[in-house]
């Protein structure tokens, strides 16, 4: 197993990896960093470029999406890779795009289930988005947060989330113009990684830990993951769903009294 290409931790389908979890944690020889170690996620929009920031700034090799065969998704699931070259041991975490086409609008529970995931046992959520989408409903997953937000709000003990939002711009400009740009951009991706080196030192993006040791890492995933799919406040049906449930109600209670006052 090539540690900066990852493994699935979760599927598609919502199906926890407790084997291969538990493969990565030995090849990677997590349970030896002890309490010195952070958790990066990052969530966004489909098609949005977590992939490649990631490995951009954490030296990994998530898939990336071939932009010159469309704009599909890419990463499937929750994936998990070890980062290089960076003290202290730092753990990586690459989303499935929200807001997906393929997934549909009738199947977001899956998304709000990972992204709630993701802020439970993350020390540092990275929230990728366009600088266009700010003050967009959807595109900037607005009612996707607020939903996790709540629930987090109402339940979770956990200490508070370092909340990193990479605020990413393309535009029209020509080439040459733009190279400016892109040479400016790659700076400040090393900027951001930079900030990850020393994560767990008082001050840094994790500061000092006191939580889950490492040893103990496999289990803790695995039951915060159950949790959450158990959370029924997580699945709340989608308006058409909504919209038939009710209208169902209304004709079966208009229909029974009808039956009843009919002598």
């Amino acid at each position: 197993m090539k540690m900066e290409e990852g493994m699935q931790l979760i599927d598609e389908n919502g199906k926890f990896n407790v084997d291969g979890l538990q493969d990565f944690v030995t090849a990677t020889e997590f349970a030896q960093s002890g309490l010195s170690y952070a958790i990066v996620a990052i969530i966004g929009s489909q098609s949005s470029g977590k992939s490649t920031l990631m490995n951009q700034t954490f030296h990994t090799k998530f898939k990336e999406m071939d932009a010159y065969n469309g704009r599909s998704q890419t990463t499937k699931g929750i994936w998990i890779a070890k980062c290089s070259d960076i003290d202290p041991f730092t753990i990586v975490m690459d989303f499935e795009g929200t807001d997906s086409n393929q997934r549909g609008e009738d199947d977001a529970a899956f998304e709000r289930q990972s992204t709630l995931f993701a802020l439970e046992i993350a020390d540092v959520v990275l929230i990728n988005m366009w600088c266009k989408d700010i003050g967009l409903e959807h595109a900037a997953s607005r009612p996707l947060l607020k939903t996790v937000f709540q629930v987090i709000k109402r339940s979770s003990k956990q200490p508070k989330k370092t909340l990193l939002f990479v605020i990413r711009d393309h535009t029209k400009t020509p080439l040459e113009r733009l190279k400016k740009f892109i040479f400016e951009d790659i700076e400040k991706v090393a900027q951001l990684r930079q900030q990850f080196v020393h994560s767990t030192c008082p001050g840094g993006l994790v500061g000092d830990r006191k939580k889950v040791k490492s040893a103990s890492f496999s289990i803790y995933a695995e039951d915060i993951w159950k949790t959450i799919k158990e959370n029924k406040d997580l699945d709340l049906p989608s308006i058409k769903v909504m919209v038939a449930t009710f209208r169902c109600e209304a004709i079966a209670e208009e229909k029974l009294k009808c039956f009843t006052s009919n002598k």
